[in-house]
């Protein structure tokens, strides 16, 4: 039966996840399979993948065929250079020791390479997250600028606005204060000019009053003159006869 290692999807819609099989070359993808010996998430960076290298290295030395993304990523984890070494030893030519230390050589230079671009990879972030928030801050003290000015800009047209309308409060209150002076003149001239018609007229009435006594007292003479005149008239007539 000939094998096959490939990868088997699983995962949501955009966010593939694979497991790593080995399954019959005649099965379909997702269908069924012999052994499942890894998975792997694409969707980090790195990708994650963890692979049991021990048994696909036994696969790879019973002669299963692999796919072309299942190649590199036994490659990557090192299961196909185990093969190699794997191969050197059956066929005697180096030792199981010396395989094994040249394979924890291969691992450990392999595992300073992904550590190095994971740091590499977390200084650009860190960078690019220092840069976002610098802009942030930039773009903040652009805005606080640009409030204050308008603010200040709104103060200072106010200003002028404010002076203007004390100095009208200020007319305003001298304007009250002359009327009511004014005011208060014209009632002391009112009841001035209403005391001297009083006076006026109590004085006229007073010299009506004189002149109708004065009048009085004529008419009296008058009557008493025209009465006497008659009374001395009589004996003459008397005499006459």
């Amino acid at each position: 039966m000939a094998t096959k290692v490939r990868l088997q999807r699983h995962g949501r819609k955009k966010r593939p996840f694979y497991h790593i099989v080995v399954a019959d070359t005649r099965a379909p993808r997702d269908g069924r399979f012999i052994e499942k010996i890894g998975t792997y998430n694409p969707t980090t960076n790195p990708a994650t993948i963890d692979l049991d290298v021990n048994k696909a290295t036994e696969w790879l030395l019973k002669g299963a065929e692999v796919t072309d993304t299942a190649g590199a990523i036994l490659s990557y984890k090192g299961a196909k250079y185990k093969k190699h070494l794997q191969v050197g030893v059956n066929k005697g030519s180096i030792s199981q020791e010396d395989a094994d230390k040249k394979f924890a050589e291969w691992l450990a230079d392999k595992d300073g390479k992904v550590q190095s671009k994971m740091d590499t990879l977390s200084k650009a972030a860190d960078e690019k997250r220092a840069a976002a928030l610098k802009a942030e801050t930039e773009k903040k003290e652009a805005r606080a600028a640009k409030i204050a000015e308008r603010l200040a800009a709104e103060e200072a047209a106010n200003a002028p606005a404010e002076e203007v309308s004390e100095e009208a409060e200020a007319t305003t209150e001298e304007a009250t204060a002359e009327a009511a002076t004014e005011e208060a003149t014209a009632e002391a001239a009112t009841e001035e000019a209403t005391a001297e018609a009083a006076t006026e007229e109590a004085t006229a009435e007073a010299a009506t009053e004189e002149a109708t006594a004065e009048a009085a007292t004529e008419e009296a003479t008058a009557e008493a003159a025209t009465e006497e005149a008659p009374a001395k008239e009589a004996p003459s007539e008397d005499a006459a006869e």
